[in-house]
Parts: C-alpha cells; sequence; structure tokens
C-alpha cells in the first residue's frame, strides 16, 4: 500500500527534526510553518521549553495578510530577525520541518540572515 502525503511529510518532518537535534544541542531552533494560505516561524528553546519569539504572515504589523507570495515570507524572516535581536539570540540553527528548503521557506531563511540572524 503507497503511503500518503501526510504520512510521508510527518516522516520527513521527524528526520529532519531527529537529525537537527543531534547536532545542534542546547542552541535554538528556528521552526518554520508554511500552509497554503500563510507562513509563520518561532523562535523556540527547547531544553526550557519555550517559544521567545514568532511572526507570521497573519500579524496585521507586517501588512501581508492575505498575501501567501516570496514578499510575504521574506518580511516574516526579517521580522523574526528583528525579534529575535530583542530576545537577545543571535544565533540559531534552521527547522525546515517537512517541507523542501525552496520557495518561500528559503525566502524566509534568506531573510532572516540578512536581518542579522545567524542560522
Amino acid at each position: 500500500m503507497a503511503n500518503s502525503k501526510r504520512t510521508l511529510f510527518l516522516k520527513r518532518r521527524l528526520r529532519v527534526r531527529n537529525k537537527l537535534r543531534k547536532v545542534n544541542a542546547g542552541r535554538i531552533r528556528l521552526s518554520v510553518h508554511r500552509s497554503n494560505r500563510n507562513i509563520s516561524a518561532q523562535l523556540i528553546d527547547d531544553v526550557r521549553g519555550v517559544t521567545l519569539a514568532s511572526a507570521s504572515t497573519l500579524e496585521k504589523e507586517l501588512g501581508v495578510v492575505g498575501k501567501k507570495n516570496l514578499e510575504a515570507a521574506a518580511k516574516v524572516g526579517a521580522a523574526i530577525a528583528e525579534r529575535a535581536k530583542e530576545a537577545g539570540v543571535e544565533e540559531a540553527y534552521f527547522d525546515r520541518g517537512g517541507y523542501l528548503y525552496h520557495g518561500k521557506v528559503k525566502a524566509l531563511a534568506d531573510a532572516a540572515r540578512e536581518g542579522g540572524l545567524k542560522i
């Protein structure tokens, strides 16, 4: 029986996350979630189990509500980099989840790097 897309996605997400945890123990994680309509990012401290900062296209302050393009993803990346500085985070590792590093996910990561966050 063939695996469903959802099952393959979940397997890929766990594989990526477990590999990253082995290499980056104790560092802050920049986690990305992408849906058909929105993209969001969170800075998570896994040791304490706390979200330090977040940004999403659902926020009215970013001015990208309802947009689902590369420019919106880049604004979210810049916002998360700015909020990381406010939270005192300079370095994080990038958890793309089960998403391919392409398109909106790549635009978010590149904008976060340009904003000064070391990924």
